[in-house]
C-alpha cells in the first residue's frame, strides 16, 4: 500500500520488535511509556530504522513520565481509555493532557494523537484541545454504515479544528 502504516505497540518490550516492523514497512511506531524497555533507547532505535517515533501514555499516567523524552518524539498518543479493548467510555482527563502538549506539538511541528472513546460526542472536544490524529474504532465499526459514520465524525470535528486554527493554535 502507498498509505502510511502507523503501528501502535501495546507490549512490554517494544524494542524487541522495532526491526521487524521496519522491515514490514511501518512508517510510524508508537509504544507506551509504561513499557518495560527504556523509552530513550526504543525511540532511538525507531529513528535509526528510518521511522517516525511516538510515545503513548495511559489515562492514569502523568505527563511527567513522557516529558523527558519529548525531544525524541515525532508524536505523542494520549490514551483516553485504558489500553486493551474497544468500546470503553472516554476519559475526559485526556483533554487536559492534549491541551498541555499542544504548545510543544505546535512549536516542534509534531503530532498529537488520541485513542479511545472517540465518537460524535467526544470528537469536537478532542480536536479543540489539540488532537491532530484521531483513532476511532467502535464509533465506526459498530455502526451500520462506515462511510456515514466517518462523514458524521468529520462534520462534527471540522468546526472545532477551524476554531483552534483561527486562534493560531496549530
Amino acid at each position: 500500500t502507498d498509505l502510511p502504516l502507523d503501528v501502535h505497540l501495546m507490549i512490554a518490550h517494544p524494542g524487541r520488535y522495532v526491526r521487524a516492523f521496519a522491515e514490514a514497512g511501518a512508517d510510524v511506531v508508537t509504544f507506551h511509556v509504561e513499557a518495560r524497555d527504556d523509552p530513550a533507547e526504543v525511540l532511538t532505535a525507531i529513528h535509526r530504522h528510518g521511522m517516525a517515533a511516538g510515545l503513548a501514555c495511559n489515562p492514569a499516567t502523568p505527563l511527567s513520565q513522557i516529558e523527558p523524552y519529548l525531544d525524541q518524539c515525532d508524536l505523542v498518543l494520549v490514551m483516553s481509555v485504558p489500553a486493551g479493548f474497544g468500546g470503553q467510555p472516554f476519559d475526559r482527563s485526556a483533554l487536559s493532557k492534549l491541551a498541555a502538549l499542544r504548545q510543544w506539538a505546535a512549536a516542534e511541528h509534531h503530532v498529537l494523537e488520541i485513542d479511545g472513546g472517540i465518537h460524535t460526542g467526544t470528537v469536537a472536544d478532542a480536536v479543540a484541545h489539540g488532537a491532530d490524529w484521531l483513532v476511532v474504532g467502535s464509533a465506526i465499526f459498530r455502526s451500520d454504515n462506515y462511510e456515514s459514520s466517518v462523514q458524521q465524525l468529520r462534520r462534527t470535528a471540522e468546526p472545532a479544528l477551524a476554531a483552534r486554527l483561527s486562534t493560531g493554535t496549530q
